[in-house]
Order: structure tokens, then sequence, then C-alpha cells
């Protein structure tokens, strides 16, 4: 009886260490491919940013709530959505006062290959959008549009590569137009470390061709993916520097994400 017991109870830890691995499996693959900007993976991130010293006393909260949609174009080809829709409050940014409400949207749809290259490289291009949703002291007051495009390679736990877009102005919305020409360049490289777990660093510069001015903060984030009863779920935290920016920019921050996984 000793034995069949003995049997029953290492066959069960065995299912029990199987299952794990999976889980663990399951959550280095969704982590990977959160960590490629055009990847067939719905997600809902909430992004919450807070950037501080403006000024002498300045302030800013920031949420992005960013939803990437993945369509299937055909076999060969997918369409990515990807919506950043800034939610903000900010104190003495502009001496003096505050303001709260909605920023402007920003609107990028890629086209992107299913599979890699022969050299492994992931791709995608298309357009990018600044619509003037925000609130008056929180919006741009034009459109803009222009080309983005994003590159990578994934090599084990390693994934490198850089997002690129730009925007120029193509109408005023609101007659307090501002006249908009930024390139963003956001170059990036994240290390898996297993069990759904993720070390990144990236930077997402700016460039105001305008008031030819870069604003360029360093990322350094932590995140890991698990699950909340059925619902898979990564979370993410991390600290920013900013190596350049306007005068009464800026000087440091923090980031802190919870993304909501939908895979197939």
């Amino acid at each position: 009886m000793k034995t069949k017991t003995a049997g029953v109870t290492l066959m069960l830890l065995a299912c029990g260490a199987a299952h794990a691995a999976e889980g663990g499996d399951d959550a280095d693959a969704l982590a990977k491919a959160l960590a490629n900007p055009v990847a067939a993976l719905i997600s809902v991130p909430f992004q919450y940013n807070y950037d501080r010293t403006f000024g002498d006393k300045g302030y800013r909260h920031t949420l992005n709530v960013q939803p990437v949609v993945p369509i299937s174009l055909n076999e060969d080809w997918n369409i990515i959505s990807r919506t950043i829709v800034p939610i903000i409050y900010q104190n003495e940014v502009v001496p003096g006062t505050d303001q709260a409400g909605l920023g402007d949207v920003v609107q990028s749809i890629f086209i992107s290959p299913k599979e890699p290259t022969s050299s492994g490289l992931i791709w995608g291009i298309g357009p990018v959008f600044l619509l003037p949703t925000g609130t008056d002291d929180l919006s741009a007051d034009t459109w803009a549009a222009g080309p983005t495009a994003v590159a990578l390679l994934q090599h084990g736990s390693w994934t490198y590569g850089a997002l690129v877009n730009h925007l120029a102005d193509v109408g005023g919305a609101r007659g307090r137009r501002t006249d908009v020409s930024t390139t963003m360049l956001q170059p990036f490289v994240t290390r898996g470390l297993s069990g759904g777990r993720t070390i990144a660093v990236n930077l997402e510069s700016t460039y105001d061709w305008k008031a030819r001015q870069w604003l360029i903060p360093l990322n350094l984030q932590y995140s890991k993916v698990t699950r909340i009863g059925r619902q898979r779920v990564s979370f993410q935290g991390g600290v920013r520097a900013y190596l350049d920016g306007p005068r009464g920019g800026p000087d440091w921050g923090l980031r802190f994400n919870v993304t909501l996984l939908y895979p197939k």
C-alpha cells in the first residue's frame, strides 16, 4: 500500500512539475511577444508615468491607455493597430498653473509579415496619425500624420531593434494651431530571464524640428507575466532619467504598467 501511495504521489508531483514548466514556457512566450511591437497578440496596456522637476517643482502624471489589436490580412500579412490615449494631470509644468484632461491620441497602423525574413528580421511599416483630441491646454490643436516603421531581431532570450516615426502637421483643428514636426526614435533591448520575467532598456527619443530640441528619456524596466484567474497579465515597473531636454523640462520619472493579454 505504501509503495502504491508513493507511486501516486510521485505521479502527481511529476504532473504538477510538468504543468508548472508548461506555464513557465507559456509566460516566456508571452513575454517575448510583448517585446515585439508587431506581434500577433491582443494586449491592453495601462501605462502610468510620473515625471518630476519641471523648473523647480513641476510634475506630471500620465496614464496611457494603449490597446494593440492585430488583424490577419491573409496567410502572409498582419495589420497591427497601436493606439495611445493619454490622460494627464500636471502641476507647475506651465509655471503658476495646473491642467488635467485628455491629451492628443496617437494612432499607428503597421503592415507586417507573419513570419520573419530568412535572416530573422521582423519588421512593420505604415502610417501614424496625431488626432487633436486633447483638452485646451493639453493639445497641439492640429492634425498631424507621417510614416512609422519598426525592425527587430529575436535571438534566444534577446530582443533588440528600433521603432521610428515622423509627424508633421496637416491642418489646424481649432484655430490655436501648433506647428508639429517631430521625429521619434526608440531603440530598445530586451532580455528574457525565464519564468515570464523580462528586463528592458530603451530610449524614447523625440526631436522637435521646429524648436531644434531633443527630448531623450532613458528607461530601465522590469516586468513579469503572470496569471490572475484565467486572465494573463504583465506587470512592469521602472525608472527613467532624462539625458537631454528643453530647459525647464523633466529630470527623472517612474513608470508602472499593467497589461492585459489575450493570446489566441
